[in-house]
């Protein structure tokens, strides 16, 4: 049986080409082993990031020639533990483990496709010089060819000095010393066990163990590199214990730069050499653990091979970011926070915000604040695109209305907002019975919006975000819940933003991204972004939409934030016992989305969608539209959505008979549900509570002599007699 297998492989190998292929990467990897010479590990070339407007906002280097450490010059306990976590038989293999090698072929073999790694430093080492990140046999195949030519041109100590001074640490630090410097503004020499554990933890997985984004992460892989080096046995118990128990305090050597527009360019940018590279993103919300598991490290990996291709490649990056409006953005937020000045245990302040600016007119990134103004060392966390909370509210016209206006509703369906026994709640526990959908958006209605969201299922509304490029949304969204923001991981102000200006743009969603171009050193050009875009909803439905959410700038929850003649729509959001404040809004010209809440989420007083973010918003839009003239929206068609969609409609519009019979139901559920309440309240001292999935809004108090009306309070319906407040002219 062995024989007739041996047979079989053997048949295959030489019938089906794949000798021929493997003789001819074979010479390939001769050919390159030859010309190798040290000078490939340590030479480089400067890219550099340029503004809208010409200015060059950074250049990048990953700065070698200063940060080079030889062999001699890198402690022992750095060589000691990357062999000890990446190649335990460094020292006795010729550039490849057999074995592993072998495990990597069957699995290929049994699943069709390369899925195990196998790689040793000296192939690691092969492909981050000489190769590429392709998943294939052919250059798995060219890799071992090399680097068994490698171990032969250089001795051991070369490889790993090679190694260790091309490794990327993230946030552009690339090699040892140079991440030493980085995050704790000392040389490699000066660090403790921990910390050089630490630091060794971050290549396998550059994204996920960035210390500025994710350092439980980095800690945990600390933790399993000193565990390992105490079982191989070149570190004792003491060291262990003393290393695992180091509080790891970094210390980043301060920035002259503009943070906040280099870290997104550089994230654009890293992500267009990544689309160029051929690599497929993903976004899809089905996706079960494993898959999402291999995607994400599949990510990691490319992405960590195209930002040192960014950072050594020579590229000239051309941008969108307005240097200006990033200026009046970043004012803005600071003037709307500035009466916090509680700072958490590592000098930052505690309350922050965060916002984006798109232009309408091409879907680029114009300016982008991650935080607020202060001197901090490194660069720092850029919550607006990688800070991910609950959106509230201001989800809704995304995954609930727009949807439902494809299927038939208009803005003027009477819609019934009446609390269901296991529904949420709307704010102050008020309900109105039979009303308008144009007036369940104004008022942020939770009930509509959750007996919507339900028709037209929680799967078709998240798959809108999965079209729009939403990258935290998962399986356990599937529930009524995320009709009001309650999304188990959240989303961005960059993707709130983006999925805004969408709805702006007649439904056609663009990529969100700052990079219009990419060139190489001589001028050609290697990337160019593409503004075509895809549509996500329908014409008529994105216009109508947008009608909808002027009622909301007229007379709803931001009727305050209006800004003046210049025609403007936008939602506000609240999370539950205020956590997280939202305002996503537009005109024909921009599209802006602000965030407003702590790092570490907790309830604010006075926080609303209405409130700190609606005011950081109406603040920038109002300076950034200075002189220009108003831009009124496109008007939408009267047609009905059956001409248009293949959907099927969710409503069509009651008689008469039907709309009396409704109100009153409504009416007698509205009165039989505030007698209960009242008889709860005096058989109980604890007061009636909204539930957990609820997301609460209100808006911002109105004029002096006027009321406005919060979002859940009562709106008047003929023949009821239950208090209400008119909504303000």
């Amino acid at each position: 049986m062995v024989l007739l297998l041996l047979g079989g492989v053997a048949a295959w190998f030489f019938l089906g080409g794949y000798y021929r292929q493997i003789r001819a990467l074979k010479e390939d990897a001769l050919r390159i082993a030859k010309s190798s010479s040290e000078e490939d590990f340590m030479s480089e070339q400067t890219s550099e990031i340029y503004a809208a407007d010409g200015t060059l906002i950074s250049r990048l280097k990953g700065e070698k020639d200063s940060c080079y450490l030889t062999s001699e010059e890198i402690p022992e306990d750095v060589k000691t533990a990357i062999v000890s976590i990446e190649d335990k038989k460094f020292y006795e293999h010729d550039g490849v483990d057999k074995k592993a090698i072998l495990r990597a072929f069957l699995a290929m073999v049994r699943n069709g496709e390369p899925t195990q790694g196998g790689s040793t430093i000296t192939q690691q080492l092969a492909r981050n010089i000489y190769l590429t990140m392709d998943k294939t046999w052919q250059r798995k195949m060219e890799e071992i060819f090399l680097s068994q030519e490698l171990e032969k041109k250089y001795s051991k100590d070369q490889i790993l000095e090679f190694y260790l001074n091309n490794i990327y640490f993230a946030n552009g630090y690339y090699g040892i010393e140079a991440a030493s410097q980085g995050y704790f503004s000392k040389s490699a020499k000066k660090l403790s066990l921990s910390e050089i554990a630490f630091l060794l933890a971050i290549p396998n997985n550059p994204s996920y163990y960035d210390p500025l984004t994710g350092k439980e992460h980095t800690l945990e892989r600390r933790d399993r590199i000193l565990k390992n080096m105490l079982e191989d046995g070149v570190i004792g118990t003491v060291s262990y214990q003393m290393a695992l128990n180091e509080e790891i305090l970094l210390h980043q050597t301060a920035p002259s730069k503009n943070v906040y527009v280099e870290t997104f360019a550089w994230n654009c940018a890293t992500r267009a050499l990544m689309e160029r590279k051929g690599f497929l993103f993903r976004y899809d919300h089905t996706m079960n653990v494993e898959t999402k598991a291999e995607y994400d490290q599949a990510y990691g990996d490319m992405y960590a091979v195209c930002q040192r291709d960014l950072y050594t490649g020579g590229y000239r990056v051309y941008t969108t970011l307005d240097l200006a409006q990033q200026s009046l953005l970043q004012a803005s937020i600071d003037e709307g926070t500035a009466e916090f000045s509680e700072m958490n245990e590592e000098g930052v302040y505690a309350l922050q915000a965060s916002g984006v600016c798109i232009d309408n007119d091409t879907g680029m990134v114009t300016a982008i604040v991650g935080g607020r103004s202060q001197s901090l060392p490194g660069y720092t966390l850029n919550r607006a695109y990688q800070s991910f909370r609950q959106p509230g509210s201001a989800i809704k016209p995304l995954i609930v209305y727009t949807p439902a206006l494809e299927r038939g509703y208009e803005a003027d369906t009477h819609v019934m907002d009446i609390k269901s026994e296991d529904g949420p709640s709307n704010s102050g526990d008020g309900y109105a019975g039979e009303i308008l959908l144009r007036d369940a958006v104004a008022y942020s209605k939770n009930t509509v919006a959750d007996q919507i969201f339900q028709e037209i299922t929680p799967e078709t509304g998240l798959d809108y975000l999965d079209e729009m490029q939403f990258t935290h949304i998962v399986e356990a969204d599937v529930r009524p819940a995320s009709a009001l923001g309650g999304l188990t991981k959240g989303c961005s102000a960059l993707e709130m933003t983006s999925g805004f200006a969408c709805i702006e743009n007649d439904g056609i969603f663009r990529d969100p991204t700052c990079v219009a171009r990419i060139e190489d050193g001589d001028g050609n050009v290697l990337y160019e972004s593409d503004r075509e875009g895809k549509n996500v909803y329908r014409e008529n439905a994105a216009r109508k939409m947008t009608d909808i959410l002027t009622s909301v700038m007229d007379y709803g929850t931001g009727r305050n934030l209006n800004l003046g003649e210049m025609p403007s729509a936008g939602k506000t959001g609240t999370t539950n016992d205020s956590k997280d404040g939202w305002f996503v809004g537009y005109t024909g010209y921009y599209t802006a989305g602000i965030w407003v809440g702590y790092d570490m989420p907790r309830a604010m007083d006075g926080l609303q969608g209405a409130t700190y973010p609606g005011r950081i918003w109406q603040d920038f839009m109002l300076k950034l539209h200075e002189g220009l003239q108003p831009r009124e929206f496109l008007p939408y068609s009267d047609y009905t959505h059956m001409e248009e969609t293949e959907n099927e409609p969710l409503y069509t519009e009651p008689s008469e008979e039907e709309i009396r019979a409704r109100a009153s139901e409504a009416i007698e559920r509205v009165e039989n549900g505030m007698a209960n309440r009242a008889l709860r309240e005096m058989e109980t001292t604890e007061p009636v509570t909204e539930t957990e999935e609820t997301a609460t809004e209100t808006g911002e108090p109105a004029p002096e002599g006027q009321e406005m009306p919060a979002e859940g309070q009562e709106v008047p319906v003929e023949g009821q007699e239950v208090p209400v407040e008119t909504p303000p002219a």
